[in-house]
């Protein structure tokens, strides 16, 4: 596989997804990859122990602009244990070691190129911290 295939029309719809930035967020996450300058911020809002709106933006790559717009549609409306755990297993669905969610399936394409896991799981571990 080429790194061009890795890039299909699911991925493309994805990072144009628009992701607003949220009015008076509860918290708010910067996270920066230094190896390939992709940077995310992450902003969340809480209500009752549930993620009630998730917001922010991203500078990078097609990948990370994919990954936040996936994180917000599947994290929207869980509890914080459940959001928390949608990193490991994004993680090991790029490792290979667990079968993808059908929300995840656009980024199969990445498992064999690993340099490109952590562009995937940026705004991933972004909420990983902000729930931590």
């Amino acid at each position: 596989m080429t790194s061009d295939q890795m890039y299909n029309a699911a991925l493309k719809r994805l990072a144009a997804t628009p992701v607003a930035r949220l009015v008076a967020p509860d918290a708010t996450v910067k996270l920066n990859n230094p190896l390939c300058g992709d940077r995310v911020i992450l902003e969340l809002r809480i209500e009752d122990d549930h993620i009630a709106a998730l917001g922010g933006e991203v500078k990078g790559c097609l990948l990370c602009q994919a990954a936040l717009a996936t994180l917000v549609e599947l994290a929207t409306g869980r509890n914080a244990a459940e959001a928390w755990d949608l990193g490991p297993r994004v993680a090991a669905m790029l490792e290979g070691t667990e079968p993808p969610p059908p929300a995840l399936a656009p980024f199969l394409p990445v498992r064999p190129f690993r340099s490109r896991h952590p562009c995937v799981l940026l705004p991933f571990e972004a909420l990983g911290r902000m729930l931590d």
